[in-house]
């Protein structure tokens, strides 16, 4: 077997990942067209469509399509503006679950990542278990769907990932590559956008087993490295590894209840054992952290977060307990909880010769 057919690499892509997080936070508009974006202003808005529900694609919007545009598809959509810091904090939580697998691990965007598995998983079967837990736990902490696409390498996963969303998993056995690439238009290689495509289709080339069959000098000659790169993609080749994506931006942990909580006491009980994952989590990866974040979701599903920053940096659990509980002293009463989560971020990387605190 080749170096490729030795390891197993995941592809994780959130669904529609901005609008999801939008419709998450609105249960009403849950099933209605979606579409996060410039104001359309009745369809005279000069922007662009970030990014659009399941529902709204049916409509025939898409990503980059002008606002205008969008509006005269479907009027009737929800309209959305974009909301980056909720969807990087719910990215950072999303990427804690999975560095918690303990496999290689690659973020390339706010809503997607590769995972390599472990050496000693060298069975798909196993592969696709985790792939299961890693949905279950995202569906389950975050109420966001994610599709994965499994192979030998990252081009086939990514290409996978794409292949059934929503929702999707889909595997791609070594010995099935070629099987699975050659139908596909040359529009799914990475890097293949509306440009290069004409040009390839006016070669004759419009599937990906016609490209991955080409003369690669005549490739080379039209489009230089980058005709290598396709051609050796469309022929399921891929020689990058997945690398550890350096330092830590953020720790956090959340909690969802199958019965809701209420009463300080409860509430109290289930902020100190967050805490002390959190805690144990920052002292394994060596960080001192400066911000601390709760976040609060009642039963009705709406959310809220709230942060405070320190002087200075700590290790100290006494310190995240106090301010976690101080964060939350404005929701006390205030209704039932169907999630609570702690976080802490501002993180300084601590010198090994340096003492931590690991208690109070």
């Amino acid at each position: 077997m080749s170096k490729d057919q030795n390891r197993i690499t995941l592809h994780i892509d959130m669904d529609s990942f901005y609008s999801s997080v939008e419709i998450r936070e609105r249960p009403e508009i849950r099933g209605k067209p979606v579409v996060v974006g410039s104001d359309p202003k009745n369809g005279t808005g000069r922007g662009v469509v970030s990014t659009c529900s399941y529902e709204a694609r049916k409509y025939g919007i898409h990503s980059a399509m002008p606002i205008s545009k969008a509006y005269k598809l479907c009027p009737t959509a929800v309209y959305l503006p974009v909301n980056m810091e909720l969807y990087k904090s719910t990215s950072s939580r999303v990427m804690e679950i999975l560095r918690g697998f303990s496999f290689k691990f690659q973020q390339v965007s706010v809503d997607e990542a590769y995972m390599e598995l472990s050496k000693d998983i060298t069975d798909y079967d196993k592969a696709i278990d985790v792939a299961k837990r890693i949905k279950e736990d995202i569906l389950r902490r975050e109420g966001l769907t994610c599709s994965v696409g499994i192979a030998q390498n990252k081009v086939i996963a990514k290409i996978a990932s794409d292949f059934n969303k929503p929702d999707g998993l889909t595997v791609v056995y070594p010995e099935e590559v070629e099987r699975f690439l050659d139908p596909l238009p040359i529009s799914k290689i990475p890097g293949i956008g509306k440009k290069t495509a004409f040009h390839l289709r006016e070669m004759g080339l419009d599937k990906v087993g016609q490209l991955a069959a080409y003369d690669v000098q005549l490739l080379i000659a039209r489009f230089g490295k980058f005709g290598l790169m396709m051609h050796r993609m469309a022929n399921g080749i891929d020689d990058r590894e997945v690398e550890e994506t350096e330092g830590v931006k953020s720790i956090s942990k959340e909690d969802t209840f199958d019965e809701d909580i209420e009463g300080p006491d409860a509430i109290k009980k289930v902020f100190y054992s967050l805490s002390e994952k959190v805690h144990a989590s920052l002292l394994k990866k060596r960080y001192r952290f400066r911000t601390i974040t709760i976040r609060v979701r009642y039963s009705n599903f709406s959310t809220y977060t709230r942060s405070r920053t320190l002087s200075c940096a700590s290790t100290d659990l006494y310190v995240m307990r106090r301010e976690v509980l101080y964060l939350m002293k404005e929701f006390m009463g205030t209704g039932k909880f169907r999630l609570l989560g702690v976080g802490v971020s501002n993180l300084e990387k601590i010198d090994e010769k340096q003492t931590l605190i690991t208690d109070y």
